[in-house]
């Protein structure tokens, strides 16, 4: 009777190096000592919301506190992973991560997890998925195959579904006051007055992605002069998700289609100007000269070559 033998997948590390059984050793341990410290020193909720406001008061922060996407049409708004990690360590006691547990080569994937651990309450909200090496390009997807490549497609995929892991455990009151804080530090600014605020923004857009204030107002569908501070609020927020690669340029600020209007259309064709009858005739006259010439010159390189041969 033969026994079947199960070897490892080729993506399958054959053995764990001493380094790695180490580390695991330690991360256990840290995990049940974070515990233990937890239960011994709680969260103060009190102390830990007037730390929220004080920092959700900051322009710096505030400006990167959200995200702005296309969704179906429109436009999806909401709380950034770097809102989610502040608030997360305003909150304490509070554990995240993004872990990538498997990686497979041969079918260009990475089998990915998400979590955050409240150490007091033992809650532990996660994230399990399979992330593929590829990524959608104007010309189509994209097969990614340096590691630098593969490490920042599943660190980007990893950060969005670490900050819905943050979200899942913060009271939802917590949160939904930091934005409210956030929106206003970014509508109130530095105490700068609205039309230098404009300028800046215009400045900005154009200094760093090319886009010309033109494209800003067909976009917020108002002259500059009009822009309120809802509107420099907006463009803030897509300034940076601009930036940090969420949506891309072209996409928010698509090339403007020409226009045919139907004159044009029907329009008969523009003839092409007339050249006098003299020109012409001189015109080719030239060129058959020119030709003669190329002509002659190499029928006497050929004498010359086999005079010498």
């Amino acid at each position: 009777m033969s026994v079947p033998v199960h070897l490892p997948h080729p993506s399958t590390p054959a053995r764990v190096g001493q380094g790695t059984a180490i580390e695991q050793s330690r991360a256990q341990a840290e995990v049940y000592f974070r515990l233990l410290a937890a239960k011994e020193l709680p969260r103060d909720e009190a102390a830990a919301t007037e730390a929220m406001r004080a920092a959700c008061s900051n322009l710096r922060l505030a400006e990167k506190a959200f995200y702005s996407v296309p969704k179906g049409g429109d436009r999806a708004i909401g709380p950034s992973v770097h809102l989610a990690r502040e608030l997360a360590r305003i909150w304490t006691n509070l554990d995240y991560g993004v872990v990538e547990l498997r990686r497979d080569d041969d079918y260009h994937q990475s089998e990915m997890q998400a979590f955050a651990l409240d150490l007091q309450t033992n809650t532990r909200p996660s994230s399990l998925w399979i992330q593929p090496h590829k990524m959608d390009t104007k010309r189509g997807v994209k097969h990614l195959t340096e590691v630098q490549a593969i490490y920042e497609s599943n660190s980007n995929a990893g950060a969005r579904r670490v900050r819905e892991c943050i979200f899942n455990i913060l009271p939802q009151a917590f949160v939904e006051e930091a934005q409210d804080i956030c929106r206003a530090t970014i509508e109130r600014g530095n105490g700068e007055p609205i039309s230098e605020r404009r300028t800046k923004a215009i400045a900005a857009f154009e200094k760093t992605f090319g886009v010309v204030e033109q494209q800003l107002v067909d976009r917020l569908r108002r002259p500059v002069d009009r822009w309120d501070e809802h509107d420099v609020a907006d463009l803030q927020v897509l300034f940076q998700s601009l930036k940090r690669g969420e949506v891309q340029k072209d996409v928010e600020f698509p090339a403007a289609a020409v226009v045919v209007t139907p004159g044009e259309l029907t329009a008969p064709a523009k003839a092409e100007p007339e050249v006098p009858a003299d020109e012409d005739e001189d015109a080719r006259l030239q060129e058959q000269l020119d030709m003669e010439a190329e002509l002659a010159a190499q029928g006497a390189a050929d004498d010359d070559a086999r005079t010498e041969s």
